[in-house]
């Protein structure tokens, strides 16, 4: 299905796909990826949550537990990708985390490594704790740091930022996180600072790891490459600057199959805030919902009936397809 809202009218990600005989159906659910709070210690240029300390959007107590139901009831759903804003900041984190341990899924957290510092914006609540939290846990940890060096970090997360990101990674670094056989993982995310796609994923890790460990004695398991989405918040930073045709342009034309064939929507659901259901966070921040008899919420969430479903594209899809391709775990070709 082609909701065709970009302002990108030369070729539609449908088009594309049907170009390409590609079949995009789902193949399965493994991941349930849940967006617990759009409330953020930082205010990122990249954002696509549009996520800051003045949010208050907040999942309740009841929809995390049916999210839990849901883990409960399907085995095959084997991870809780926890997202936000800082989830950590949901006054319910550390109840969901707990819980879907306790259930024997594996836990990751998209973490900003500088709300250990920072703590709640609103309520000036502590997060000191955080780092002994996830190693008790065995949750996993993937953190934005844009680059590895404290200019371009800076320039896309705020000021301070790099900084307070190389402590954070020394803590967990202390309680074993990124080091080989301690089975606590750490994993970073490279965006482009600007209009670009990301370079070599490979060749970014082995410069990251290099540069980390050189400067600061840091090491972490996996760098992943992610592209900035033409949506929202960066999109609006296209629009001023006059290059949004132009980012359109370069994602088309880099379009990969290969990488189509690995967006992450064939094999996860994302679930909002409020409880409705997503083929993909993307998705989710551009309220592109399921229709038809397709479960809309977690209260009436189907496993089989959502592994056969249709799975929404738009021209904003050509972000995940370009080049190497994008998708919360980084390369999908």
């Amino acid at each position: 299905m082609n909701t065709n809202n970009s302002t990108h009218k030369a070729l539609s990600f449908a088009e594309k796909v049907k170009e390409e005989h590609l079949n995009l159906s789902p193949i399965g659910i493994d991941t349930l990826q849940v967006n617990i709070t759009k409330l953020c210690n930082q205010a990122c240029h990249h954002c696509h949550v549009d996520s800051s300390p003045k949010r208050t959007e907040q999942m309740t107590k009841l929809t995390v537990d049916q999210c839990l139901k849901v883990l409960e009831k399907y085995p095959s759903i084997k991870n809780l990708d926890l997202t936000g804003g800082a989830p950590e900041l949901s006054p319910y984190f550390d109840y969901m985390v707990e819980q879907a341990r306790a259930l024997g899924k594996h836990v990751m957290v998209r973490h900003n490594i500088t709300v250990i510092f920072d703590g709640n914006p609103q309520t000036k609540e502590k997060k000191n704790y955080l780092p002994e939290f996830f190693a008790k846990n065995q949750v996993e940890i993937i953190s934005s740091l844009p680059y590895y060096q404290e200019f371009f970090t800076d320039k896309q997360r705020g000021r301070g930022v790099f900084n307070k990101s190389i402590e954070g990674l020394k803590q967990l670094n202390a309680l074993g996180y990124g080091k080989e056989g301690s089975g606590k993982i750490l994993n970073l995310v490279y965006n482009p600072v600007g209009p670009f796609l990301p370079a070599n994923q490979a060749g970014l890790e082995a410069d990251y790891k290099k540069e980390l460990w050189n400067k600061f004695n840091i090491c972490f398991n996996n760098l992943y490459a992610i592209t900035n989405m033409p949506i929202h918040r960066f999109k609006e930073d296209l629009k001023r600057a006059g290059t949004l045709e132009e980012y359109m342009t370069k994602l088309i034309n880099a379009f990969n199959s290969t990488a189509a064939n690995g967006v992450m929507c064939r094999s996860l659901i994302s679930v909002a805030y409020d409880g409705k259901l997503f083929d993909c966070d993307f998705n989710q921040m551009l309220e592109l919902g399921f229709t038809g008899n397709t479960p809309k919420t977690i209260f009436d969430f189907d496993l089989n009936t959502l592994k056969n479903r249709n799975i929404i594209f738009d021209n904003h899809c050509f972000g995940c397809t370009a080049g190497a391709g994008s998708s919360c775990g980084g390369n999908t070709a």
